[in-house]
């Protein structure tokens, strides 16, 4: 019984690892344009590979270059790793040129069966080989313990989106597993030669001794060609930089050499100035009525996605039977395999904003005349940065290195060009949810999806009547979860993707459940709910007696625990709970919102103690205006980075969290430049665009003599000031703001939410923080 809880131990294991990773395997089956297939087989000659290795056979040096580069036995096949990636770059690196034929080298990735039939001549026949069959030849106990690799490849395949011999309804592995299951070892061979012919003719005769193996995939040097989404990269940001080094020249040399009043420069030609920008970006300034707690919370989940993905995106490691059967499944690892949970708080941060940054300032019929401003604002704040993301993603992420694994990022790069548009469109959970040109972008388009669908509760909440914005609200929130609970029950799946007793159904699970628009909107609106609750409160505290306040803290905590023990509980061999499964995924999002939310109010309103300081601290604040490009950028540059290992590493939770630690600083470099140079100049010529579309007011003729009444210091008011201003509310959870040039829309002067009476009056304004705040003028 030990042995078949292990054997599925490790099966979730390599499972886990592949999470979120894309198969390698894949590119064996299709072409794929970001590695050039055709040069590959045009490089094929049978007669010049015979004479190559005629001379690389009479040559000791050449020889021994090509067989240290190539084919030898993994190390720690007994703990589970069946891979060896040879030398890719000094198989790459061969390059001889001699006088009648150029030798270079080629690198080769074959799969080995476990089970081979071998017709082996006598061992000391074999002896000073580079590499021995012989050493493939493992014991009755470790071949038992290593089926349960057909179920782990076969699994990886549908991550790829590949179903074939993924039988959904299976739960166990085929009669005869070891068919499938196999050895992925590496070959250094001349570049005219198939494997066949190197090894036969350098090695030993495949035929003859019944060596079965499969090529998977072959690299060339500059076997990446240049195509043109690569020119089309290339160009934007020659452009982008031009436009950045100009704006800042321009910025500098008014300020710095002219010595000209800054009120007086074109916002036009300094919206791209790093100067201005910068300053902007890492200027903060505390104003009453933020809910500044969000930004500690902001920065926090942002890490523990980080952290997850650090954990969960790595393609191989040398000891997955030893550390996943004790690390994995157990409570120490709870804090990863847990972490699905952690873009629920963006989801129910996101409802929080919408509802506390728009209700009351505006009724329903300026907002039902100005709704396409609204959905334009939300689109230009979450698609530009999206977009740069892209644009890395299908060009210079597959130039920047190489590596043996490097067919996991081709593979990423070949279906962002095919489904880049969808991405753009935030449909990609929609359209083809297996071939997501980003596949963390889910988020993005869901996020972008239940903004679209909000207005259906804002219209009844901005009538200005309390009840009615309680039922719309509660309403809302009631038929969501009605119709999700249905849902999940009706498709019946399960409370996580790594639950043993149903391991084949994980796909589904991403496809109907995890990527689902519907499954995942319960917490928005509850953060709706709890938005509009800050908001009755906002300008009064919540009085909640102590005892009651416990209470809630108690709950939450419970809710946090239960979720927590939940997770931990379907990964062990026994779970088997259909109801159960269902019921969890039905509310248990919409409970972590919940507790979620109290945290909000409790630090709102004086009912947290240290959490409050610790979660409103200054130091969170520059984090939480680059959450959302750490976000974009984080998981592309893991696979990247991850495509470059030349062997599998050995586990250890040290290692990774060195590793999440590097991913957060390049995360972190990657939005800091993109939110200068793309964002926040966005944000600008986003505004310009909003106020040349505002009609102009009428000219009133001014009296000069009650003018020169007027003191000077309330005639010096920016010309923008002079308009009355709109407030549409940013509302992305995970994406600061990073401008304070009065970043919000204006419209138009219907749209109006509070005139400014006189120069005195108090305006409500959006901050860089994406939070509302009332600010004297």
């Amino acid at each position: 019984m030990s042995n078949i809880i292990m054997e599925v131990k490790l099966i979730l294991a390599f499972l886990f690892v592949s999470f979120l990773s894309v198969n390698c395997f894949d590119l064996i089956e299709r072409r794929n344009g970001a590695i050039n297939a055709s040069y590959l087989e045009e490089v094929i000659d049978a007669q010049e590979c015979d004479r190559q290795v005629k001379v690389i056979r009479e040559n000791a040096l050449l020889l021994l270059q090509f067989a240290d580069a190539g084919l030898r036995t993994p190390r720690g096949i007994l703990t589970g790793n069946t891979i060896d990636l040879g030398n890719y770059h000094q198989c790459l690196g061969i390059d001889h040129q001699l006088e009648e034929m150029h030798i270079q080298g080629k690198y080769c990735s074959i799969e080995v069966p476990f089970d081979q039939q071998l017709h082996l001549p006598r061992s000391q026949d074999l002896e000073g080989l580079p590499f021995n069959p012989n050493s493939l030849r493992v014991d009755n106990a470790t071949m038992k313990m290593m089926q349960q690799y057909d179920v782990m490849r076969r699994l990886v395949r549908a991550i790829g989106g590949d179903f074939n011999g993924l039988d959904l309804g299976a739960r166990s592995s085929p009669e005869n597993p070891l068919s499938t299951s196999v050895f992925s070892l590496s070959v250094c061979v001349p570049k005219p030669c198939t494997t066949e012919q190197a090894i036969t003719s350098l090695l030993f005769n495949v035929s003859q001794i019944g060596f079965n193996y499969t090529d998977a995939y072959c690299r060339l040097p500059n076997d990446k060609p240049w195509v043109t989404a690569d020119f089309v990269a290339v160009s934007f940001f020659a452009v982008l930089g031009g436009l950045t080094l100009i704006s800042t020249c321009y910025d500098i040399g008014y300020r710095f050499v002219l010595n000209k009043d800054v009120k007086q420069m074109s916002v036009l030609y300094r919206s791209f100035s790093v100067y201005t920008n910068g300053e902007i970006l890492t200027t903060f300034k505390s104003v009453p009525g933020t809910i500044q707690c969000l930004d500690g919370i902001r920065t926090l989940a942002m890490l523990w996605v980080i952290v997850c993905h650090s954990f969960s995106s790595e393609p191989f490691v040398a000891n997955p039977i030893d550390l996943y059967s004790d690390w994995l499944f157990s409570p120490k690892a709870l804090w990863i395999t847990a972490g699905t949970m952690t873009v629920d708080t963006f989801f129910t941060m996101a409802g929080v904003l919408l509802v506390y940054t728009t209700v009351g300032k505006m009724n329903q019929m300026t907002f039902v005349k100005n709704l396409h401003w609204f959905y334009l604002n939300r689109f230009m704040r979450v698609t530009p940065m999206l977009g740069i993301a892209v644009l890395l993603q299908v060009s210079f992420y597959n130039q920047i290195a190489d590596g043996p694994y490097w067919v996991t990022v081709a593979d990423q790069v070949e279906r962002c060009r095919e489904n880049w548009l969808m991405t753009m469109l935030h449909v990609q959970n929609i359209v083809h949810p297996e071939n997501m040109c980003l596949p963390h972008s889910w988020y993005i388009a869901i996020d972008f999806q239940l903004y679209v669908i909000s207005p259906f509760i804002l219209f009844w909440v901005f009538s200005g009547k309390s009840r009615t914005a309680w039922s719309s609200l509660l309403g809302g929130l009631l038929v969501v979860l009605i119709i999700s609970t249905g849902y999940c029950f009706y498709i019946d799946l399960p409370g996580g993707a790594l639950v043993p007793s149903r391991l084949p159904e994980f796909q589904r699970y991403y496809d109907l459940y995890y990527f689902n628009t519907l499954t995942r909107a319960s917490p928005f609106f509850v953060g709706l709910v709890f938005g509009y609750l800050l908001h009755v409160y906002r300008k009064k505290r919540l009085n909640i007696p102590v005892f009651v306040a416990m209470i809630y803290w108690a709950c939450s905590a419970g809710i946090f625990a239960g979720i927590f023990y939940f997770k931990y509980r379907i990964k062990q061999n026994d779970w088997d709970n259909h109801f159960m499964d269902n019921f969890m995924n039905s509310f248990m999002r919409p409970c972590y919102a919940c507790a979620i939310c109290w945290l909000i109010i409790a630090c709102v309103h004086g009912y947290s103690g240290p959490i409050n300081w610790f979660l409103s601290h200054e130091y969170w604040r520059l984090p939480a205006r680059l959450s959302y490009g750490m976000y974009l950028f984080h998981q592309p540059l893991m696979f990247t980075l991850n495509a470059t290992m030349v062997v599998p590493i050995y586990f250890t939770v040290e290692r990774y969290f060195f590793k999440f630690l590097a991913y957060v600083v390049w995360a972190v470099v990657y939005s800091f430049v993109f939110t200068l140079t793309v964002d926040t100049p966005i944000s600008v010529l986003f505004k310009m665009l909003m106020d040349a579309a505002k009609p102009k007011p009428p000219a009133v003729k001014a009296d000069k003599k009650v003018d020169e009444d007027i003191p000077e210091k309330l005639r010096e008011v920016k010309s923008e000031d002079n308009v009355p201003e709109v407030m549409i509310v940013d509302t992305k959870d995970v994406k600061p703001k990073t401008t304070e040039i009065h970043d919000e829309p204006q419209t138009s002067k219907n749209l109006q939410i509070e005139s400014k009476k006189d120069p005195g009056d108090e305006v409500v304004r959006i901050d860089d923080t994406g939070i509302l705040r009332d600010t004297k003028n």
